[in-house]
């Protein structure tokens, strides 16, 4: 028995996506849905009074603009978690690596990464690309452990939901909330992509400014655990690549117009992180120094 709850801003899309899962999930549910078509209350304020209303113990938290592929999802769904006694949180995307360097659940620019999880058709909205089924199972498994997962459909226990609820204060729009939950229950519970069932999402991410807000936000929360190394990377090698990260992120910030002032606050919040430990962390202001130094003779 399944909760369903979505944040709507698109009473067609909610109608069809309705529909869908009334075809799609084989057990017993409900949906918990919000009209938020006006913008008025952020995702994770409608997710946690949906948390809260809701009557079942699995709770599915699902973007409108998706359509489930696989039959009897839920089934699937119940015994995946019946499965995994530890599992907190389960998604269809996600990373193996949390970075220390802000970034979504996945950071491309790091040369030595954790891997990428995935098992859904993925569309484009904005783009106008051609959709296409992204699947990575870089380990051949039903269930891959990962840091944390894409929020386009996210399925926990309602007590977990209950004890970790979204960081409503922090995040009050749209973005990043999927990261922050994933960290959350990460600390207590396992994490997990499955790969047993299928959905097409019909939008990409939406990495706008504002998006870029949210997630500076829950890295400044979490800078105390990250880098997340579910990969079991090694941290030695990690510290370099990250610096290199942080290098091609401080000329991004810099193009777009960010302060000096602004990002060196980004580098003395990541002394928190246990790979920059020892003062190893002010090699990023050295490299914050050189990279703005090198910019502005370049514009001079």
């Amino acid at each position: 028995m399944i909760s369903i709850i979505i944040c709507s801003a698109n009473p067609q899309d909610l109608l069809l996506v309705k529909e869908n899962i009334a075809q799609t999930i084989g057990v017993a549910y409900e949906i918990i849905a919000f009209d938020n078509s006006q913008a008025s209350k952020g995702i994770c304020e409608l997710y946690n009074q949906g948390a809260r209303e809701a009557k079942f113990d699995l709770l599915c938290f699902m973007h409108e603009d998706i359509e489930m592929k696989t039959a009897d999802w839920g089934k699937q769904v119940i015994g995946t978690f019946a499965s995994n006694p530890t599992l907190g949180l389960l998604g269809v995307a996600g990373g193996g690596y949390k970075s220390v360097v802000p970034s979504s659940w996945y950071n491309a620019d790091l040369e030595v990464n954790g891997a990428f999880y995935c098992n859904l058709i993925q569309g484009f909205k904005y783009s106008g690309r051609e959709a296409f089924w992204d699947y990575r199972n870089p380990k051949n498994e039903k269930v891959s452990y990962v840091a944390s997962i894409d929020g386009c459909w996210m399925v926990t226990h309602k007590n977990i939901a209950l004890e970790k609820p979204f960081d409503q204060n922090l995040l009050q729009h749209f973005h990043a909330y999927d990261i922050d939950f994933s960290l959350s229950v990460g600390r207590d519970y396992d994490v997990a992509v499955t790969y047993e069932v299928l959905l097409s999402h019909f939008s990409e991410g939406d990495f706008s400014e504002k998006w870029e807000e949210e997630i500076l936000k829950v890295h400044q929360k979490w800078s105390h655990i990250l880098p997340v190394n579910v990969d079991g990377l090694d941290e030695q090698t990690l510290l370099r690549y990250e610096r290199r990260a942080f290098k091609r992120f401080f000329e991004k910030q810099l193009e777009k117009g960010r302060s000096y002032g602004y990002l060196m606050k980004i580098c003395w919040n990541a002394r928190h992180s246990r790979i920059f430990k020892n003062l190893k962390w002010y090699k990023m202001f050295v490299d914050l120094r050189r990279v703005a130094t090198l910019r502005r003779k370049a514009h001079n």
